[in-house]
């Protein structure tokens, strides 16, 4: 907190100077206001409850997984070498479809991520269109969150000077690249334009980005009905793996079946 205010007071103290009044600062508490709010918490009950049906649901596979793991090391010995690589290769999927379930649940782009997103993102954009309200009505310079990496929550635009340091920053990374005369005077012809000139070549070059974006738009489109192909794929050959590995099972049972039948009639005999 002490860093972040030594920064504070080094960006506002020279604005300051050049104000005719003080200027006019506040500060709000986001993780007070969230626990406040009797709708954020019942929703954060709710993801809390859906996260632990979760982990039970990886403690379970991780379980059968054991427990299969343990069966084969009991009956190594008895198996042949084909049946061993089999059971071998059927315990590898069923991991691999753990390490997946977990990471669609818990990874970076996973279930809880884009839930706790959801979740959170209503109560901020109220947060801040009551923040802009009373930042306007009580005449507020700047607006601080205590609690957020983010910092300034609330600016008045007549401070920002995001347009002036990128000016000056693009003049001098232009005069470094002037190869020709020609060049010299297109620049000195940019940097004599307004900002509101600059903002109608940026509304053209803003427009050609669109039609680009469209055209993005479509490929992503193309390549969304692709991948939903293949993942249609994917569960017609997932299916038909469960189907190969339950009539496997099955041939084993009646195998296993036929041995201990043909055992009882020896020991009849004997």
């Amino acid at each position: 907190m002490k860093k972040i205010f030594l920064i504070i007071l080094t960006i506002l103290l020279p604005l300051g100077a050049f104000s005719q009044r003080g200027l006019n600062i506040g500060y709000i508490d986001m993780d007070y206001i969230l626990e406040n709010i009797p709708e954020y918490q019942e929703a954060s009950n709710q993801l809390d409850n859906r996260v632990q049906d979760w982990k039970n649901e990886i403690d379970t596979k991780k379980r059968e997984i054991s427990e299969i793991q343990t069966q084969l090391e009991n009956e190594r010995t008895l198996l042949t070498k084909e049946l061993l690589e089999e059971r071998e290769d059927d315990i590898k999927y069923l991991q691999d479809q753990l390490t997946e379930y977990q990471q669609k649940r818990f990874g970076p782009g996973g279930d809880y991520i884009l839930q706790k997103r959801q979740l959170i993102k209503p109560i901020q954009d109220q947060v801040f269109n009551a923040v802009q309200e009373i930042a306007e009505r009580r005449k507020f310079d700047f607006i601080f969150d205590r609690t957020s990496d983010i910092g300034m929550i609330y600016a008045k635009s007549n401070y920002d000077m995001s347009d002036q340091v990128v000016r000056i920053i693009t003049r001098a990374a232009n005069r470094e690249e002037i190869e020709s005369r020609q060049d010299l005077i297109e620049l000195q012809q940019a940097e004599n334009r307004t900002v509101e000139q600059d903002s109608v070549i940026q509304a053209r070059e803003q427009a050609s980005q669109n039609a680009k974006t469209e055209r993005e738009l479509y490929i992503e489109e193309r390549r969304r009905k692709r991948d939903s192909t293949r993942a249609a794929k994917k569960a017609e050959f997932e299916e038909r793996r469960a189907q190969i590995l339950e009539d496997r099972e099955r041939r084993r049972d009646s195998i296993n079946a036929a041995r201990e039948a043909e055992a009882r009639i020896k020991d009849t005999i004997n």
